[in-house]
């Protein structure tokens, strides 16, 4: 089987959750999809137009998500992105609601290729937060799942380069959310009920400039566990 035709641009704005950038892709030709035309960059956006000029224009656009370092530069490029349902066809690509990261979250599969958003990251991991921001680690942990059950070949991701293994690097993801539920569970039933200290042991591999992100992370975590029954009512800053 040929790899799909698929080229990466990368809008240049690199920070510790973003890696170098966010990633467009321009998906087939005659005309071609755009996925996530990045942040609102003219740079950018003039990049993807040069190089869908020779791909026969721009026939959709598609977005994982609607947050701005992926959805920002859809105005400037000048066509309402299709908005398909779960299980949906679009330009030859399968829309899969992949909830977590954000509720409106989708990934897009092209035969054994799957271009992930925010679902999974070329490098590192994604931030999941808590109800008030629109994300939900249940629901993170269930679109994982979906992925994993299909056989994929290819993972193009929002960020980072592409993966080339995706049962071992969903593994990974679901692992490393595992083990922070692990640690997090045994340091309640310890009788551990301050955030902070929650906070300073169970994440305590992450670099104080991401501590805000991390503390975002358990609210996820702390969420969950109080839906399934399993957070204790005492809980304090």
């Amino acid at each position: 089987m040929q790899p799909p035709d698929v080229q990466r641009l990368t809008a240049p704005n690199p920070g510790p959750m973003t890696l170098d950038g966010t990633n467009t892709y321009v998906v087939g030709r005659d005309p071609a999809v755009v996925i996530d035309p990045g942040p609102d960059d003219a740079g950018h956006i003039e990049a993807i137009r040069e190089v869908v000029e020779g791909r026969g224009g721009i026939g959709t656009v598609l977005l994982t998500h609607s947050h701005s370092d992926h959805a920002g530069g859809v105005e400037a490029l000048g066509l309402e992105p299709a908005r398909p349902a779960d299980g949906e066809n679009v330009a030859d690509l399968r829309a899969l609601a992949t909830p977590g990261h954000a509720a409106d979250h989708f990934c897009f599969l092209l035969d054994r290729a799957c271009f992930t958003g925010d679902l999974i990251l070329g490098e590192g991991s994604t931030i999941v937060g808590p109800r008030e921001i629109g994300g939900s680690l249940a629901d993170y942990m269930r679109s994982l799942e979906k992925l994993r059950a299909l056989d994929l070949t290819t993972l193009y991701p929002g960020h980072g380069p592409e993966v080339t293994d995706p049962e071992a690097k969903i593994a990974e993801y679901i692992e490393h959310r595992m083990m922070r539920e692990r640690r997090l569970v045994a340091a309640l039933e310890r009788g551990e009920r301050s955030k902070a200290a929650l906070l300073a042991e169970v994440w305590d591999d992450v670099p104080e400039q991401l501590r805000g992100a991390a503390a975002i992370a358990m609210q996820a975590h702390l969420e969950k566990l109080e839906d399934e029954g399993r957070l204790p009512a005492d809980l304090r800053d």
